[in-house]
């Protein structure tokens, strides 16, 4: 498993811009090949912070999605819609490969 990680902040100009965007870029994410889930979370707060983060199998699916015509193309609509982007590659902890749940 492989976690792209993307924060950012929502351009406090752009917010409306921004909600269109993301109801049409979700599918799009959705349909590369290689994605296994797309989640994305917002502060409690309040706030204009996003992160997302979208799991692959492994690197390779990775690999071949961020350098996809798809993914540099929805990268590039972001970077018109938000600031202070930070793009993060994670992968399973040595310590805890596996995902652990409460009473298994």
């Amino acid at each position: 498993m492989v976690l792209y990680v993307i924060k950012y902040n929502i351009h406090p100009d752009k917010t409306d811009a921004f909600q269109g965007w993301v109801k049409v870029v979700i599918p799009k994410i959705l349909a590369i090949p290689g994605v296994v889930e797309f989640r994305a979370y917002r502060p409690l707060s309040g706030s204009w912070q996003v992160a997302t983060t979208v799991e692959f199998a492994d690197l390779a699916a990775w690999t071949n999605a961020a350098n996809s015509d798809a993914m540099t193309k929805i990268n590039d609509e972001l970077h018109t819609l938000a600031l202070d982007i930070n793009h993060e590659i994670w992968g399973p902890s040595p310590a805890v490969p596996t995902p652990l749940r409460p009473g298994k």
